[in-house]
């Protein structure tokens, strides 16, 4: 059995490559980390709920309150940010 993402280190480049995966999956559009991913047309704000469900299921946090912004969606290294922000706020260090 695998252990939970939040207890083992989570790197940034784990992060932004699992996060191009989904959105190359769901858009078949490959995006630079810093693309808006909004303001280009890319994505709705409806997948939005998806990048949430899919960021707190693929690293096992929640996102809940401020956190809960769509700034923190726009791009790929802002949601790189938020996923090592929180799980390291979880990591009890």
């Amino acid at each position: 059995m695998s252990e939970p993402t939040t207890t083992r280190q989570i790197s940034a480049d784990h992060v932004r490559t699992e996060l191009n995966r989904f959105l190359t999956e769901r858009t078949k559009t490959d995006w630079a980390a810093d693309t808006d991913l909004f303001a280009t047309g890319g994505v709705s704000s409806l997948f939005a709920m998806e990048l949430v469900v899919h960021v707190e299921k693929t690293f096992g946090i929640a996102v809940e309150g401020p956190n809960l912004r769509i700034d923190n969606f726009r791009t790929v290294n802002a949601m790189t940010e938020l996923v090592l922000r929180i799980a390291g706020a979880g990591a009890g260090e």
